[in-house]
């Protein structure tokens, strides 16, 4: 029989705005009898799933050899999403000092729940959990900050701002940015809305489905911060822009979308080689390529909506260039005394300019 019992813990309530937090101390040996740790996957239907990265081992054996070393100690609280389940219950005080208070915070504790259906997350201490988990120890008291979260989308938002001054893997933020409310970083909140349409690109048909790198996408092999650079730049500058709404940063993504196929089904058809081959053998998946080829497509379809765009003429223009690419092989031709071999072009600001300008010429010409 599985117990069932509530864990009582002395705790502060702190008045944070409209917002409170709870600070207490717990066994960290307790803490996934009640928390789990929600590692990020995508469903059947392609839904996102959790946000935190999968546990690093080697990072929670070092954990866990310190740990059951003497005197071993970690003075950095870990963080908790508890859902409705968890309450408190102040204590009687007295003082001048409204915005702490004193009590009991209760969660309650069911061994036979499975993770998703427990009353906390992990926010911020995966690795240091399963270090006292895993230690050889009969208990290891932890500081803890706890608040009330009202769904994944809370809990994201406040897991992106946690580990924001942290070595985050970029493409784990990328990928929880669209599906992520509350207040974010201004850069990030600028990219959230490209970060979307990745997302869509990756998880629906056409050319760039299931290509980006990802952490829900790990077999993608075209780099996901590159197709966020072409997106943004078209959001904010390019042919994107026109469904663009400048004034709280939203835009017709469905429209976006039926752009960015437009244009990008008939490049991986056309070059079909080109763009079957992983960046390495290729300078069309290769960032450099994938960011002009978005320059390409804002000039050649910027300000005219996607039913307006004479898309038969696109496919001409872009026929043109066949001649005048190496994507797998030979030279490029930028100039009598500049003709570097095909795969010599990186994905750095300067040979992003120069073969964007190359190309945006030979489909101006």
């Amino acid at each position: 029989m599985a117990d069932r019992y509530e864990l009582k813990l002395p705790a502060l309530k702190i008045l944070q705005g409209t917002k409170e937090i709870y600070c207490f101390a717990v066994d960290g040996k307790k803490l996934h009898d009640f928390a789990a740790v929600s590692r990020i996957r995508r469903d059947d239907q392609k839904r996102l799933q959790g946000y935190q990265r999968p546990e690093v081992l080697s990072h929670i054996r070092s954990i866990r050899r310190y740990l059951e070393s003497e005197g071993a100690m970690l003075p950095n609280a870990v963080v908790l999403a508890f859902d409705e389940r968890v309450r408190f219950e102040p204590a009687v005080r007295g003082g001048d000092v409204k915005y702490s208070i004193p009590g009991e915070l209760i969660i309650p504790v069911d061994e036979s729940l499975a993770d998703d259906e427990k009353p906390a997350w992990l926010v911020d201490g995966q690795q240091r959990s399963a270090a006292i988990r895993d230690a050889d120890l009969a208990e290891f008291p932890v500081a803890a900050v706890g608040f009330i979260a009202s769904g994944q989308e809370e809990q994201r938002s406040q897991f992106i701002l946690v580990n924001s001054t942290k070595p985050l893997p970029k493409g784990l933020v990328y990928e929880l940015l669209p599906e992520t409310t509350g207040q974010l970083p201004r850069s990030l909140a600028r990219r959230a809305l490209a970060a979307r349409l990745m997302v869509h690109l990756n998880m629906g048909d056409g050319p760039f489905s299931g290509r980006i790198s990802s952490p829900t996408s790990p077999t993608g092999d075209i780099k996901d911060n590159s197709v966020l650079k072409m997106l943004e730049h078209s959001i904010y500058e390019g042919a994107l822009y026109q469904y663009r709404n400048a004034t709280d940063g939203t835009g017709d993504e469905e429209r976006m979308l039926a752009h960015l196929l437009a244009f990008w089904t008939p490049v991986a058809s056309m070059f079909r080689e080109a763009w079957g081959k992983p960046p390495k053998e290729s300078r069309l998946t290769h960032g450099v390529g994938i960011q002009a080829m978005g320059f390409v497509m804002d000039r050649l379809t910027a300000d005219v909506p996607v039913d307006k765009v004479d898309w038969d003429d696109v496919r001409a223009i872009l026929r043109g260039l066949e001649e005048h690419v190496a994507w797998t092989s030979g030279k490029w031709k930028f100039g009598d005394d500049h003709q570097p071999n095909w795969n010599s072009l990186q994905n750095t600001s300067k040979d992003v300019r120069l073969l964007s300008s190359y190309l945006q010429a030979r489909v101006s010409a």
